[in-house]
């Protein structure tokens, strides 16, 4: 396999006669195979239906077209297999490549189709759209997603489902409140720590206690954000446990110095390393589109115009950056991208607000890769003290 990797086209020449190409469209029912076997005049397909064994299948499947290629007189030297991300994840990918076969995840939104109103749409269809091109060496044809580790992956779970549980916990207050509200109660806070034996001595307007029903699933939905909130605390103790038992990790080491600025908590940071900053990019260009905070011109003759936000890369770091370049604004008022920012936004437009911090935030985010990479501190960014971090 090549030592280098490129996510736009492959850095390995390909030749046609003794490489077997297979692609396959995963759903959760099956599995749909089809290849390119040189000395075969045929594009075999096969469908691998779901008994728990799929991935054996494929590799019995893969290496009896090898053995049917070199039947037919071709030297089969090089096996790649490639497959669209999706629910599946990345394992497939690991587990083909410990076994000596070349395994590629394809972006699943980077596939060119046809823009006819009504096009077929078939896994048939699908495998054969994605074969060959970019083994090829075709800039534009697709794009490959690096395939993370499993301790890469794993090192997500915390953050990702502390914004799962986060975003819990504003659900049951708001529904809480609801409750309250529809009975005319202004003057309670579900989300004391002791709401739950204050809510007895609750009266409605008209002087009655909360209905029974009403009462017990507001206490129902009391024990649960209780419990909720201890879940995030004991994910943000052990996430600070491990930073703080190995910190010269490059993770580790990053997360540190990002904490370090004013404005951004550990929290973020971790967010900001795990998701973007500890890939490997290849410069400010890559790292704008990984947060889809590049933009959709739309040019054809002297059409001019720009649709927006792209929004292909990650809505988490998107989001993220955008919030953080609202909080620099508070808490980092001398820095050079701040004052980039009021200078452009001084006529006070709202219009142009809105527009300039998504650019503030492509600027921010880019200036934060640069920190964590070359050591190289953004102009004006004042810093707590490391023990502070």
């Amino acid at each position: 396999m090549a030592n280098t990797f490129d996510t736009r086209k492959s850095c390995v020449p390909f030749d046609q006669s003794s490489t077997l190409v297979a692609v396959i469209e995963l759903s959760k029912d099956s599995w749909l195979v089809g290849g390119i076997v040189p000395g075969l005049e045929r594009s075999p397909a096969k469908k691998l239906n779901a008994n728990g064994k799929r991935e054996e299948e494929l590799l019995a499947l893969l290496l009896r077209w090898r053995d049917e290629a070199i039947k037919s007189g071709q030297e089969i030297k090089r096996i790649a297999v490639a497959f669209e991300s999706g629910r599946d994840g990345f394992w497939l990918a690991r587990w083909l490549r410990v076994r000596g076969i070349e395994a590629y995840v394809i972006h699943a939104a980077s596939t060119a189709v046809s823009r006819e109103h009504r096009r077929a749409k078939t896994d048939r269809l699908d495998v054969e759209l994605l074969k060959l091109g970019w083994l090829r060496g075709e800039v534009g044809h697709c794009k490959m997603v690096t395939i993370p580790t499993p301790e890469e992956e794993d090192a997500k779970r915390p953050g990702r489902e502390r914004e799962t549980l986060t975003s819990e916990c504003t659900r049951i207050v708001n529904g809480m409140k609801a409750d309250l509200t529809r009975l005319g109660v202004r003057n309670f806070n579900p989300k004391l720590r002791k709401a739950s034996e204050k809510l007895g001595a609750v009266c409605t307007p008209e002087g009655g206690p909360i209905p029974p029903n009403t009462a017990a699933k507001l206490r129902r939905d009391m024990a649960r954000l209780h419990q909720i909130k201890e879940q995030i605390k004991q994910i943000e103790a052990e996430r600070l446990e491990r930073i703080k038992r190995s910190p010269e990790e490059k993770a580790h080491a990053m997360i540190l110095l990002l904490a370090q600025v004013i404005g951004l908590g550990i929290e973020t940071a971790d967010m900001l390393v795990r998701e973007a900053l500890s890939r490997r990019l290849r410069g400010r260009r890559a790292v704008a589109r990984l947060a889809g905070l590049t933009g959709s011109p739309d040019e054809s003759g002297s059409k001019r115009r720009e649709k927006g936000l792209a929004r292909a890369g990650s809505a988490r770091l998107r989001t993220g950056m955008i919030q953080l370049a609202w909080r620099m604004l508070m808490f980092q008022k001398d820095s050079a991208l701040v004052q980039w920012f009021r200078a452009r936004t001084a006529d006070g437009n709202p219009k142009t607000r809105k527009t300039m911090i998504v650019a503030l935030a492509r600027k921010l985010l880019i200036a934060l890769w640069h920190m964590v990479t070359t050591g190289e501190i953004p102009e004006g960014f004042v810093l707590r003290p490391a023990a502070a971090a």
